[in-house]
């Protein structure tokens, strides 16, 4: 490789170092107009309330089971977004026969209102339009443009609800082939649709779920037999979840609180002090035993950790991934993976430069002769990242994220950073200074 192309490449890394560091921290030179994009931080670091809710099935035939879960989170979801909760974690889990809900509301001030809320079934209506709907609509134009009084809801409810609703199923239109949702009523729901389709054509008939509204279809035509379906610009997508959440107020599914766990802000920032100072102690035993076993090429290494590390905090804020515990438990190790593939490197170098190698030819071999090993290591670490990331719970996901974000930049450290680190030192001549190589 030329002169030239090696400084270009230690110059993009530099510049790459640079601004992800002032994205890491940014107070450092304060920049202007540099975005201070804040670290996400977990119910653990950050304080919150841990609830595991456990669903009643009873009444929900065996095959709905999990539609109605599903349906089920996304309402929860939305509710604790009504509370100002930023990244709320929502899912379900599957114990033995018993299926839960796990919510986690990280620095959420009122823990009471939020079991109160949680705890309501989804609740199903379908609305019709006010008939003094269009008085309606320019007294609210008119509180707009002033600013002063209250605005009127132009729907209101209806005798149907989710109760009526036997099932919501996604299809395609025939013709078009475009996605479409399918209602289908039971006996009584279906003369109630049909009464109120009759009295609303070419009206809006509004979904709600929770007092949200969440489609508001338009009223072709007379609709009887209690079938109905629901056309629009929709994506494949955008109907399924339609569909999860027209099905989730159809299919009530009680949920019980049988487990909740306050952590407070103070213990949620000893712990993460407490993390931060483990994981700087271990970044500072990785360099000394660096620079003790492989000197020059040790100080490379710690250069390009140094790096790694800024990049790895970086993307965690771009993505941005929800640290915890167990996710910088994930980043400390991916720290270790890192210094393991400089460690594979730097013997194979040594062995090189035994044969009676110059530097430049030894660096190269050295790092062809490892890939294999760090390509193998890394890739069935994040093999079993990905299982854990799959089938395990909140906290288990978090250190497989962060472990498997650190594992490839890692790779990416190795092989272009450290690789052009050392090339550089043999521009400048240090091929001579053997003792601080061999």
């Amino acid at each position: 490789m030329s002169k030239t192309k090696i400084y270009l490449i230690i110059i993009a890394i530099f510049l790459l170092a640079f601004l992800a560091g002032n994205l890491v921290y940014p107070q450092a030179l304060k920049l202007p107009r540099f975005p201070e994009v804040p670290f996400r931080l977990g119910l653990d670091l950050r304080g919150g309330t841990h609830l595991i809710y456990e669903s009643d099935l009873a009444n929900v035939a065996e095959e709905d089971y999990e539609a109605s879960m599903q349906g089920l989170r996304d309402v929860i979801e939305r509710r604790v977004n009504l509370f100002g909760v930023s990244d709320p974690l929502v899912q379900t889990q599957k114990a033995g026969s018993q299926y839960r809900l796990i919510v986690e509301l990280a620095g959420i001030q009122d823990p009471a209102l939020a079991i109160e809320m949680i705890g309501q079934t989804p609740y199903l209506e379908f609305q019709e339009l006010k008939e003094n709907y269009e008085e309606i609509v320019k007294r609210n134009e008119e509180i707009l443009e002033s600013g002063e009084g209250e605005m009127e809801e132009t729907f209101q409810p209806t005798p149907l609800t989710g109760k009526y609703l036997k099932k919501a199923e996604l299809g395609f239109d025939p013709t078009t082939s475009k996605p479409l949702v399918q209602l289908e009523f039971n006996e009584e729901g279906g003369k109630i649709f049909e009464e109120l389709t009759s009295r609303n054509i070419g009206k809006y008939l509004a979904i709600y779920i929770d007092g949200i509204p969440i489609s508001i279809p338009t009223v072709q035509e007379v609709i009887s037999g209690g079938k109905a379906q629901i056309t629009g610009s929709f994506t494949v997508e955008e109907a399924k979840a339609l569909v999860l959440n027209l099905n989730a107020g159809a299919l009530p599914v009680p949920i019980h609180l049988i487990s909740q766990q306050t952590v407070g802000p103070t213990l949620g920032a000893v712990s993460l002090e407490e993390s931060l100072k483990a994981g700087l102690m271990g970044f500072l035993a990785v360099i000394v035993f660096m620079l003790l076993f492989y000197r020059l090429p040790g100080l490379v290494s710690a250069l390009a950790l140094a790096i790694y590390v800024v990049l790895v905090l970086s993307v965690f804020k771009l993505i941005p991934v929800t640290l915890t515990l167990a996710g910088i438990g994930g980043f400390i190790l991916s720290i270790g993976m890192a210094i393991d593939a400089n460690v594979l490197i730097f013997s194979r170098m040594r062995e090189e430069l035994k044969k009676e190698k110059g530097l430049a030819p030894a660096i190269e071999d050295g790092f062809s002769r490892a890939w294999p090993s760090i390509r193998d290591g890394n890739l069935t670490t994040l093999i079993v990242a990905a299982i854990l990331f799959v089938f395990g719970t909140s906290f288990i996901k978090g250190f497989a994220l962060t472990l498997s974000l650190g594992v490839l930049i890692s790779m990416f450290s190795a092989i272009v950073i450290t690789k052009n680190f050392l090339r550089v030192f043999v521009l400048l001549g240090l091929e001579k200074l053997k003792p601080l190589w061999q």
